[in-house]
């Protein structure tokens, strides 16, 4: 069973792009609003009988309704506003995720979980910190999303479809990441072996305020982007297809960091993370990764410290 913490735009989106994939044959929506997440599952089975999809949707206002979850997405928390940056969501999102996080930990202690809430890698943290589970059952979703938006914007440019670009960015989800073009390849070939420093810039730039120029344009912030890249996801680690991602994850050494959440490739299969790659960075590229990380521990000092332990 699936269970989707929060049935706003991101929570009801992937459960309607989940619909397609086919990972479980039951969802299950919670939401403290109520009615809400009822009001979502029934117009979903209505949209799943219409396609003859196998997957039954339940909505629910109890967290004991997640009870037998073996996976469980947290999109539940404070959205993004125009002009708000997701350093000031910081103080309080924790609230709320460590709420839930209680409630996960009781009614779905083996679960893998998944969490979308913004700022991203902090709130990853004290989803961590505050559920106690392995590093491999707890991730931050957010690679998935930076990395294609990276691949898109890089296709526009070099002519070619995005899934032709294996696209690299690291580091934190905000407006400190850092995409890394010449770390990007187009068919073994580098990216910036396609493109002109101007246009590396101009992809950087794209990429990095990808999310504000969304939020900004219709009011509110994006997803369907999260929504698709969630599924994907979902997909790989229900139906162990070991298929790479870039996702938030603790870091224990890796790159030569330990104690923080941040974007970096793995593998996702039945058992959450099973393996986290570790790029080949020159000098120049682990100065700029390490600067992004400490961006995610300056974000982390905003977070009251009754969250964090």
């Amino acid at each position: 069973m699936i269970t989707i913490i929060g049935s706003g735009r991101v929570g009801a989106t992937t459960a309607a792009f989940l619909m397609f994939f086919e990972p479980d044959n039951e969802i299950v929506l919670i939401d403290v609003i109520k009615n809400l997440p009822q009001g979502e599952a029934l117009d979903l089975n209505h949209a799943a009988a219409i396609l003859g999809k196998s997957v039954r949707y339940r909505g629910s206002n109890d967290y004991k309704d997640m009870e037998g979850s073996d996976l469980v997405i947290v999109t539940a928390g404070l959205a993004r506003k125009p002009g708000m940056t997701r350093e000031e969501l910081a103080a309080k999102n924790a609230e709320i995720v460590a709420s839930i996080a209680e409630q996960i930990r009781k009614y779905a202690p083996n679960s893998i979980v998944i969490i979308t809430t913004n700022p991203l890698d902090a709130m990853v943290y004290v989803l961590y910190k505050k559920l106690g589970f392995p590093r491999n059952r707890v991730i931050g979703f957010s690679g998935v999303l930076d990395s294609q938006r990276m691949a898109y914007y890089a296709s526009l440019l070099v002519g070619i479809a995005p899934e032709s670009i294996i696209p690299v960015v690291l580091g934190q989800h905000g407006e400190n990441m850092y995409p890394v073009p010449e770390a990007s390849f187009v068919y073994g070939k580098p990216l910036t072996e396609f493109i002109t420093k101007e246009q590396y810039d101009d992809i950087v730039k794209k990429t990095v305020q990808a999310g504000a120029e969304i939020t900004n344009l219709r009011g509110f912030s994006s997803n369907w982007g999260p929504a698709a890249g969630l599924a994907l996801m979902v997909d790989s680690i229900k139906k162990d297809r070991k298929r790479i991602f870039e996702a938030s994850v603790y870091l224990d050494g890796e790159y030569g960091v330990r104690d923080v959440f941040a974007e970096v490739p793995v593998v996702l299969g039945k058992n959450g993370v099973e393996k986290i790659i570790e790029l080949n960075l020159n000098e120049e590229q682990k100065k700029k990764f390490l600067a992004s990380v400490e961006a995610i521990r300056k974000n982390l000092m905003q977070v009251p410290p009754q969250f964090l332990s």
